[in-house]
């Protein structure tokens, strides 16, 4: 979330249900100066709606990617992006990548994972 604001991406918001993860974010937010700045919510992914960004950037293990990718395909815009670190979505193609191993992030356009779902109409 922190890096995500010093790209320039407002609002910088994470979600998280662990409270220690909460509050380690926090910590660590306010550490680096950011308090005020970013902001970290005690919610459950699967019930906020999405419609309304357009940048997401996950962190979350293989096993659950398959049902994110269904929520993202219905609730975000196609101008969204999304960033997934350390585990790619399987079933999407990356418009890009970066970095190697345990470093690599994967970036997925929405209107072009759509495309590819209708079979590249």
């Amino acid at each position: 979330v922190v890096e995500a604001y010093k790209q320039g991406l407002r609002p910088a918001v994470g979600y998280e249900l662990n409270p220690w993860l909460l509050r380690l974010s926090s910590y660590r937010a306010w550490k680096a100066g950011y308090h005020g700045k970013v902001s970290f919510l005690k919610k459950d992914l699967w019930k906020v709606n999405l419609s309304d960004c357009y940048n997401v950037i996950v962190f979350l293990a293989p096993s659950v990617k398959p049902p994110l990718a269904a929520k993202l395909l219905a609730e975000l815009p196609d101008e969204a992006r999304v960033v997934a670190g350390r585990f790619p979505f399987p079933s999407w193609t990356p418009s890009s990548t970066l970095g190697r191993g345990l470093e690599q992030v994967w970036a997925y356009d929405m209107k072009e994972v759509r495309r590819a779902a209708r079979g590249g109409s």
